[in-house]
């Protein structure tokens, strides 16, 4: 399959980054950061230095990775200033995405409410009454701009948004009809905080042409204690799901990119050195 990583996860320096993808033979790189700079900031010349560096060491862009809509809440409404904001960012990192040659840009959701839906009493007590509804028309004006622009935006299952597992990120786009301009951005590792087993469950929801990209961590969750644990690759609660997850996307002919999210560290700070020591497992698990 298709492998790569999220570079600012070795390092925001792009041109040691990709000296490490070389070591590694990772072939897709994941722009998130370059240098202090997010994508969709970057100027011109900028974004001219960076396609160039990419081309001339042969590595595609496989995303760009803003955090579209992220921090937004259901007060927030299609229009407004901190919407505009985010959609004026979209508007250049599709720009940008054009010149790299990159097929996909990542968006979030707003802030998280814990219930959603329920029933027999619940839906009384314990909803949070109209938060799912407002935002499908916060995410519409960004399908509606990636499809004239001819790129396809995927959406993170995110720890702290309101698309935090498989399912409710099939069901936004089931809400937008927009199955050709949005895809899910799966990451597993996110989707453990809300307790949605990655294989069979969450990986079953996307069948069907949802699943666009995969980002790859292990973590160990304590919901009730809020704490989250970023572990080795395969020393994790997603261990025993890897392998069974990697089987299907290859019996199904997954054709994305599977990008290693490079968020470990061995207690050091060094995220480069996290990269290192779990990089050999992510790919005999993938490739």
């Amino acid at each position: 399959m298709k492998l790569g990583v999220i570079c600012d996860g070795i390092s925001r320096d792009l041109g040691h980054a990709i000296d490490v993808m070389d070591e590694f033979d990772l072939e897709y790189a994941e722009l998130q950061f370059v240098g202090d700079t997010e994508v969709g900031d970057h100027s011109k010349a900028e974004i001219a230095e960076i396609d160039s560096l990419l081309r001339d060491r042969g590595k595609p862009v496989s995303c760009l990775s803003r955090h579209i809509f992220a921090g937004m809440t259901a007060a927030s409404r299609p229009g407004d200033a901190l919407h505009t904001q985010h959609m004026d960012a979209l508007k250049r990192v599709i720009d940008m995405a054009h010149v790299v040659g990159a097929p996909l840009v990542r968006i979030m959701t707003q802030r998280k409410e814990q219930i959603l839906w329920g029933s027999h009493g619940a839906e009384k007590w314990n909803v949070a009454h109209g938060v799912w509804d407002t935002m499908p028309p916060l995410i519409a004006p960004a399908v509606e701009l990636a499809k004239s622009e001819g790129v396809v935006l995927v959406v993170e299952t995110g720890n702290g948004t309101l698309v935090n597992s498989c399912y409710t990120a099939r069901k936004l786009i089931d809400d937008l009809d927009a199955k050709d301009t949005l895809k899910v951005l799966w990451d597993p590792g996110n989707n453990c905080w809300c307790h949605e087993r990655a294989y069979p469950d969450g990986y079953e929801e996307m069948r069907g042409g949802y699943l666009g990209h995969v980002h790859i961590k292990d973590v160990m969750v304590d919901t009730p204690r809020a704490t989250l644990e970023v572990r080795r690759v395969g020393e994790g609660q997603l261990a025993d799901q890897f392998e069974p997850m990697a089987n299907a996307m290859r019996d199904d002919g997954y054709g994305g990119v599977i990008s290693f999210e490079s968020v470990y560290h061995p207690g050091n700070g060094n995220f480069e050195d996290g990269f290192r020591l779990c990089v050999d497992k992510f790919k005999a698990i993938f490739a």
